[in-house]
């Protein structure tokens, strides 16, 4: 750091080196950050937001990150490293006409890879050492004074490079606005039809509970087969264990109404779940009849066009009044 401080002093934004060399300017070379790094970054980090506001699964929202970081750090190697040692240019450089180069001439291959490294170390201290060449004598950042090198102006090449790159930045912001377009259309789908399945339970899911969960003792069979399609594979075996239980025990009425039902927060397209407040009553005979009172939480999931009962919490256990108690 010592040589660094030895190496500093007041210059002009576009001045010259002691030896007349044109140094860039803060100002250029920020601009061709601008357009080497975050024009491609806005574009790429449009694009994982958008992703992020769909109805993925989470191991899919880890690898859409992951992909998004790796294609950042492709572009950014092509601009800035891959580039410029193939022909002496970035897209950024040529526009403002500066170049990176070392004291023995063009920066190569593994110079300017090491420079991109080394910049982990200005942004590590807080951001000063991309503002160090605003002091600095030959303009440089810490990554430039660990390899040697600096950034001049120079002519820029003959083609029209900037028409290019405005062609390339306009493709991106284009692009942009065509992944924020269809990311509002996806997440409009996405927000209209969780509406729509929490209508759609709001409405079904307590009729569907009291089906599951009533049955007459003529009809016995017929009335646990309906319930076992009200289920998912998931749910159902519980549900024929404890209709067994129900038949070994002597079956009689079991009717169930719901009274009151709210659905809870985490709907999705195809999944929710419900609490349910119940009232029923048991048996047949009128001077014996037993009123239930229960809460339920049910979990349903849909197949097709249908919500099935995926599980069935008991959280207030059947209290039983009447018939003689």
């Amino acid at each position: 750091m010592t040589a660094v401080l030895d190496n500093a002093g007041p210059v002009a934004a576009e001045g010259a080196g002691t030896d007349g060399v044109r140094l860039a300017s803060w100002p250029a070379r920020a601009g061709a950050f601008a357009i080497d790094v975050l024009a491609p970054a806005g574009l790429i980090v449009t694009a994982t937001l958008v992703a992020q506001g769909t109805d993925l699964g989470k191991w899919l929202w880890w690898a859409v990150y992951a992909g998004g970081l790796v294609l950042l750090v492709a572009v950014s190697c092509v601009n800035r490293i891959l580039l410029p040692a193939l022909t002496g240019w970035s897209p950024g450089r040529s526009v403002f006409g500066i170049r990176v180069v070392s004291s023995a001439g063009d920066a190569g291959l593994g110079r300017l890879l090491l420079r991109d490294l080394a910049h982990l170390l200005d942004t590590a201290a807080v951001f000063v050492g991309w503002l160090w060449p605003l002091w600095d004598s030959r303009h440089r950042t810490f990554a430039d004074l660990l390899t040697s090198t600096e950034v001049r102006r120079v002519d820029r090449p003959e083609s029209d490079v900037r028409r290019r790159v405005g062609a390339m930045l306009l493709t991106l912001a284009l692009l942009s606005g065509i992944a924020v377009g269809l990311g509002y259309l996806l997440v409009y789908r996405q927000d209209r039809a969780v509406d729509q399945s929490r209508a759609q339970i709001a409405e079904q899911g307590p009729r569907i509970v009291e089906e599951l969960l009533s049955y007459g003792v003529d009809s016995v069979d017929a009335d646990f087969s309906k319930a076992q399609a009200l289920t998912t594979d998931n749910y159902r075996q519980q549900l024929v264990a404890q209709q067994d239980a129900v038949r070994k025990a002597g079956p009689t009425t079991n009717d169930y109404w719901a009274v009151s039902s709210a659905v809870l927060p985490g709907v999705t397209k195809d999944a929710a779940t419900m609490l349910v407040a119940l009232q029923g009553q048991r048996g047949t005979n009128p001077q014996e009849l037993k009123f239930i009172t229960a809460t339920v939480r049910v979990e349903f999931k849909k197949s097709d066009d249908h919500w099935l009962v995926d599980n069935l919490t008991v959280l207030k256990r059947p209290v039983l009044s009447g018939g003689g108690q």
